[in-house]
């Protein structure tokens, strides 16, 4: 392995966090005897052909530093190669980095545990989701969810969070059940009215909502959870228990297990890790052992 490592940095993430968190995190690796390189691009294109670059010469691992917008691109980088990937996690939401029990805003902690795993090759095989050549480690949302980011990414007021619980308000006075039609690697097809489908490799999307609680990501399988159509009352008598992962027992969820799983449905976009990679139909294909994550066990 390369002592040189690639230090994928997003200056915006989490407010302004990635840049500030760039310098302990490259520190705990130099400190541990590495040499490191930092990528930062111009924009996300520019930032992918720079990490993927570093990739083909051969660099020890691809660390990226940011939220999981930035760990998405990373992905599209390493996935299906040697390289491994390490994490340090200080944007809004976090959810991979969550899932696999990795130190979440502290940025000399988080590179320090790379420097660790490095030195120990304590690296794990994880899953990933696939949407033809996209990947994703996370969740792909479909329904009410991915209507609120449709919402949310179209406010330029207020910033932050704030912007995204206004857009659940807004939402939640229109929004109505959507016909969706699922398709299993089974051939089961299940065709329900749905407030919302969530395709979970992991388990959390939003910053820790559990919405697919039981999800594994070394089993080769995607949790399906699908929540029925719902009143508006009830809806908001269910979500906050999304953050516990409790919601699973409410009558209105049923969780489904499966490989690939094809999703249709008029008029709503899918977003993974909370990036939007097109509108409905879609269909996802588990991966497993996609990518190698530099972590605390192998």
């Amino acid at each position: 392995m390369s002592s040189e490592i690639t230090l994928f940095v997003n200056p915006t993430a989490g407010r302004g966090r990635g840049a500030q968190a760039a310098q302990p995190a490259a520190a705990a690796l130099r400190a541990a005897g590495f040499q490191v390189r930092t990528v930062v691009g111009a924009d996300a294109d520019d930032a992918l052909a720079r990490a993927r670059e570093a990739v083909a010469e051969g660099t020890g691992a691809l660390v990226a530093v940011g939220g999981d917008g930035l760990v998405n691109l990373a992905l599209q980088a390493v996935a299906g190669t040697d390289t491994p990937l390490g994490i340090v996690a200080v944007g809004t939401g976090n959810d991979f980095a969550r899932a696999l029990g990795l130190p979440i805003r502290e940025p000399g902690v988080g590179g320090a545990l790379v420097a660790e795993a490095l030195k120990g090759s304590l690296v794990r095989d994880v899953d990933l989701g696939r949407i033809g050549d996209h990947w994703f480690g996370t969740v792909l949302a479909s329904g009410f969810d991915s209507r609120v980011n449709d919402r949310g990414n179209r406010m330029r007021l207020p910033l932050g969070r704030f912007k995204y619980d206004l857009a659940i308000v807004a939402e939640l006075a229109t929004f109505k059940a959507v016909p969706f039609k699922l398709t299993l690697d089974d051939g089961s097809v299940r065709e329900v009215a749905a407030t919302l489908v969530a395709v979970g490799n992991g388990t959390s999307y939003g910053g820790g909502m559990r919405i697919c609680a039981d999800a594994e990501m070394d089993d080769g399988l995607f949790d399906v959870t699908v929540v029925g159509d719902c009143s508006r009352t009830e809806l908001v008598k269910v979500f906050p228990r999304v953050y516990k992962g409790t919601h699973l027992s409410h009558p209105a969820v049923s969780v489904y297990r499966a490989s690939r799983v094809e999703l249709a449905a008029e008029g709503i976009t899918g977003y993974a890790d909370g990036e939007p990679v097109g509108a409905l139909p879609l269909v996802a294909e588990c991966v497993p052992g996609a990518v190698r994550i530099l972590t605390r066990t192998p």
